[in-house]
């Protein structure tokens, strides 16, 4: 029996999201795809009025720090978003381009947030496709470590807003 998905919105929390390529196949593999995966990216952070604090697009998978939008919810943005790049960079047997669901879990402290910002510029790394982030232009890395600008805009973190104290948090 499968478990259902529960997704907690509406706490402030911001989020720590992964959506996979189907069958986890590399279709972001080139610099032209991911590219547009960005594009669509901030299209939709303009459309759904979410904050983006953290991304690595890797060529089977990409991770995503973000705040709950403003404008719909977190599925509804994330659906748009996958939808958008589905049509742009469909494959071209006609297979889905991206697994059904999205992983999505919530980033309450500021422990968490530098946690999973870590993760995803570790990520190219542990899969050996560079020997350090600064060498893959496709994540936050630049903002975070030399407050440099990066192939999208990265939004601040409000403080007392997204994220908590450690001693705060309440299940």
């Amino acid at each position: 029996m499968r478990h259902p998905l529960i997704r907690k919105y509406g706490q402030g929390d911001l989020h720590f999201v992964t959506v996979s390529c189907y069958q986890r196949r590399p279709l972001l593999a080139t610099d032209p795809k991911r590219l547009v995966f960005l594009k669509i990216l901030d299209a939709m952070r303009e459309r759904y009025a979410f904050r983006l604090l953290g991304y690595v697009v890797m060529p089977e998978h990409v991770h995503l720090l973000l705040s709950e939008p403003r404008i719909g919810d977190l599925s509804k943005a994330m659906q748009a978003l996958k939808q958008k790049v589905s049509r742009e960079l469909g494959t071209c047997a006609g297979s889905p381009f991206w697994q059904r669901r999205f992983y999505d879990f919530n980033v309450w402290s500021y422990g968490k947030v530098k946690e999973k910002l870590e993760y995803m510029h570790g990520n190219p790394l542990k899969r050996g496709l560079v020997k350090d982030p600064k060498d893959w232009p496709w994540s936050s890395w630049s903002h975070y470590a030399k407050r440099g600008e990066g192939l999208i805009r990265i939004d601040p973190l409000e403080e007392k807003r997204g994220v908590r104290d450690e001693e705060s948090r309440t299940s």
